[in-house]
């Protein structure tokens, strides 16, 4: 149990890691999680996103 990864839940910055997403490399900020889906909040100067991704395809910053 020592070794299992931290669970990705809600408030938890995270970073996306599908290389097929034009999102590749954008963090951001988890606002809910849905089944195995986490709605993601990506801000960038004067614009906001959310966007739903699967939670595999997500990395804990």
């Amino acid at each position: 149990m020592a070794n299992s990864p931290k669970p990705i839940l809600p408030g938890a910055t995270v970073q996306v890691n599908d290389p097929s997403s034009i999102y590749k490399g954008y963090k951001g900020f988890v606002q809910r999680i849905s089944g195995k889906k986490a709605a993601v909040i990506f801000e960038g100067g004067n614009w906001d996103k959310l966007i739903t991704i699967p939670i595999d395809d997500l990395d804990l910053t």
